[in-house]
């Protein structure tokens, strides 16, 4: 993969900074996105420290229309984007007898509204350009929903599909579609879960998402055991997924 330039929200922590500072020291540009400018600076000093290139975006992937002017004018100011990885995500578990509105609307604001806008705003661009690269990171979470995990695996099923969608639209047209399937990763998203299984720290999702963005594949699953386990239970009738999951 030559060195291109690389636009990466959700980058201030987590896969996301794991993800940045993986394709910096391959010599790619960075552009860093999310909302905390003192964490992003500090991810991008660590690249320009290691002898990469890298600039701070601060924006709100909750605000879309802010989002695509910011992705726009970075996009003039690099000379066009080769990649954009929409990585921000959040979430929030909690047993659907208690679940309100406002306990799921940043999981739509961020999973759903800012991860469509992100891979929307440089698309038409993209698209004259006859070349890009658009990189989601969904879960292996869309397979089935799991206990107080409702909006989440809902969430991440919207975006998996949505990929889908732009991936059969945009065959002909030189912009690839990457949907990247991660299992359980040691981020602060699931700190306080109880069980993990098949857990991977930051920099193994990286390495993986990382291949996965160079191979330009469609789909990329992991870790292995869990993507297995996550697709058979996908098969199961739904009685039988469900008396599975009360066990």
């Amino acid at each position: 993969m030559a060195a291109s330039k690389i636009f990466i929200t959700g980058a201030s922590q987590g896969i996301g900074r794991a993800v940045a500072l993986t394709l910096a020291s391959e010599g790619h540009h960075l552009c860093l996105a999310a909302r905390n400018t003192e964490a992003l600076t500090q991810v991008r000093d660590e690249i320009l420290s290691a002898g990469g290139a890298a600039s701070v975006c601060t924006v709100d992937v909750t605000e879309p229309e802010a989002l695509t002017d910011r992705m726009r004018e970075a996009d003039d100011e690099l000379g066009g984007f080769d990649t954009v990885i929409a990585n921000a995500g959040v979430t929030v578990g909690r047993w659907s007898g208690k679940l309100t509105y406002e306990d799921i609307a940043p999981i739509l604001d961020v999973n759903v509204k800012g991860a469509a806008a992100t891979m929307l705003a440089l698309l038409p661009r993209m698209v004259a350009r006859k070349r890009g690269h658009l990189v989601g990171i969904s879960s292996l979470a869309r397979y089935r929903a799991t206990p107080k995990m409702a909006a989440y695996s809902a969430s991440k099923a919207f975006f998996s599909a949505f990929m889908e969608g732009l991936r059969l639209d945009l065959q002909t047209t030189g912009v690839a579609v990457t949907d990247i399937r991660p299992g359980f990763v040691d981020t602060e998203l699931v700190a306080g879960m109880k069980r993990m299984p098949f857990l991977l720290s930051p920099d193994q999702a990286a390495q993986k998402i990382v291949s996965a963005i160079h191979r330009k594949a469609r789909v990329a699953e992991f870790p292995f055991p869990m993507a297995r386990l996550m697709r058979t239970l996908a098969r199961l009738p739904d009685a039988a997924y469900e008396r599975a999951v009360r066990r």
